[in-house]
């Protein structure tokens, strides 16, 4: 017999939002008549920027011409994208990342599933309880996480730091020593964010122990208050312990055309041996560029026309995230996030489980949201809503909610 990999048995169901779909899918079947209001995946709908269109037409004319054809694209990617990328999103916040330390891919989901490959099938995670399901299930598929609880919604081998309200949503050092750290900021789901001082206090733990932080900071354009570090490297001492992962998915709606980044410091070194080479080497053997009309693309987020397009659109989408929260707020719920993210938080009312609420929310008012369990034990009795529908759908959905207060 063929062995397979036998983790792949231990997972719990299917992929979250796969569930979610079919929820709703058979809903809808039932129910033709219903106007569902989709706020639970975190897909953009605002089309692309003016600026990102013209660039995407220009390089599909270079590919239609023998002298600017382009094939294979360089392992790290184009240097005009990393360049961009280094100048505006780390040079200008007084970050020293250089573009030989940018790492450019289909996307930053891909990433946080691939990052794990660096390290030993032995190695202990640490992640933040709710946290984004792919930090788990990745290490889980690669053996790391031990067996699965499907009564507590836990791993054996997984340190969990909750991040609740009771704690303000600041977790605390791990209690055991992890080797690998998941930090989210802002934070999917909870749409909470870390000050730089309670992410100073994460970089200083792990150069102490000897971890690495894997910081995902696919949210960090939504940040409004100015104490909120958009990049780990904000953090004294970060680039010799973290690993940064960010997207174009939710600053210039790029889930559709896939595109985002990875920053490996070349400081960071872990048994001898350089992870920036290692994710280099990685990198060239399992993965063929991101296409060269989507990189023109990216590099037009950052010109001066791109920039201002797609603020306008993030404004749009805070709107929407100001509206569910007052919305929420005056039908009587309690209401996390919103403000430096496009995730609002919310807790179930009446002590209904997360899954209990999105039946209840979807069957009496039509509208998708996702249930904080799916996120990790500690996302039990939650549940997340996004703002990333029209404008006109918020205001709806928030008019629906409120007739209808549980």
């Amino acid at each position: 017999m063929t062995p397979i990999n036998e983790n792949f048995g231990k997972m719990p169901g299917s992929y979250l939002f796969s569930t979610v779909a079919r929820k709703v899918a058979a809903y809808a079947a039932a129910h033709p008549e219903a106007e569902i209001i989709r706020l639970g995946i975190g897909d953009v709908t605002q089309p692309l920027a003016p600026a990102v269109i013209a660039a995407l037409h220009k390089a599909v004319d270079e590919m239609g011409s023998a002298e600017t054809f382009r094939g294979y694209a360089p392992d790290l990617g184009y240097s005009f994208l990393r360049e961009a990328i280094a100048e505006n999103d780390f040079k200008a916040r007084g970050c020293a990342v250089t573009r030989d330390e940018i790492f450019v891919s289909d996307g930053a989901k891909s990433d946080s599933a691939n990052i794990q490959e660096l390290f030993g099938a032995d190695a202990r995670i640490a992640v933040c309880d709710p946290v984004y399901p792919v930090y788990v299930d990745s290490n889980a598929m690669a053996g790391r996480c031990g067996d699965y609880d499907a009564a507590a919604g836990r791993w054996s081998r997984v340190i969990y730091m909750p991040t609740t309200a009771e704690n303000g949503f600041v977790p605390a050092l791990p209690e055991e020593t992890p080797d690998l750290i998941y930090l989210c900021s802002p934070n999917n789901p909870t749409g909470t964010a870390l000050k730089k001082h309670e992410l100073q206090r994460f970089v200083d733990y792990a150069n102490e122990v000897g971890a690495v932080i894997l910081f995902d900071a696919a949210y960090e354009a939504y940040i409004v208050e100015e104490d909120v570090p958009h990049s780990i490297y904000e953090c004294e001492g970060a680039k010799t312990c973290a690993i940064e992962l960010r997207s174009f998915s939710k600053n210039a709606g790029f889930t559709g055309l896939r595109l985002g980044y990875t920053v490996v410091p070349k400081a960071l070194v872990r048994g001898g041996a350089s992870l920036n080479a290692m994710w280099a080497r990685r990198h060239g053997t399992k993965f063929n560029g991101a296409p060269y009309i989507v990189q023109r693309a990216g590099e037009a987020v950052y010109s001066p026309e791109g920039r201002a397009e797609i603020r306008e659109q993030i404004l749009r989408y805070r709107k929407n995230a100001a509206v569910i929260r007052d919305g929420l707020a005056n039908a009587g719920y309690t209401v996390f996030g919103g403000v430096n993210s496009p995730y609002l938080w919310l807790r179930t009312p009446d002590g209904m489980s997360s899954w209990e609420f999105f039946d209840w929310l979807l069957s009496r008012v039509n509208i998708v949201g996702t249930p904080g369990s799916g996120f990790g034990p500690s996302g039990e009795g939650y549940f997340r809503l996004t703002a990333f529908g029209s404008y006109e759908n918020s205001v709806r959905a928030m008019e629906r909610i409120g007739a209808v207060r549980r």
